[in-house]
């Protein structure tokens, strides 16, 4: 097994990692945050973009990430009533991580 050296600690802080895994390492969070990479979203067309996902799950991932201030939730007062998703600042500050990922997923997984 090749050994990485690195110059300084990969965390400033220990923890720092198991904070940002506790936002976005849950089941189907970060293909979430993939589809709302394009824009604002409904709850239907993410419960479609996503996959296979559970509409409870879905909801309860969109709430942790709204608790967490990585997306927002806005209502219109329409009938039918429409709620759209959307990714705040620090949302977007996922997009390097995410994208990482996918650099990953493209050289070693089988996509």
């Amino acid at each position: 097994m090749r050994s990485l050296t690195l110059d300084k600690p990969l965390e400033p802080q220990t923890g720092c990692i198991a904070s940002a895994m506790q936002v976005v390492g849950g089941k189907w969070t970060a293909l979430i945050l993939r589809d709302l990479f394009a824009g604002p979203k409904r709850f239907c067309e993410l419960e479609k973009s996503v996959g296979k996902i559970n509409p409870r799950t879905l909801s309860q991932r969109l709430d942790d990430l709204a608790k967490y201030g990585i997306i927002s939730k806005k209502s219109f007062a329409e009938v039918p009533p429409r709620t759209e998703y959307s990714l705040t600042k620090k949302g977007e500050d996922l997009l390097p991580i995410l994208k990482q990922m996918a650099a990953w997923g493209e050289k070693y997984g089988s996509c």
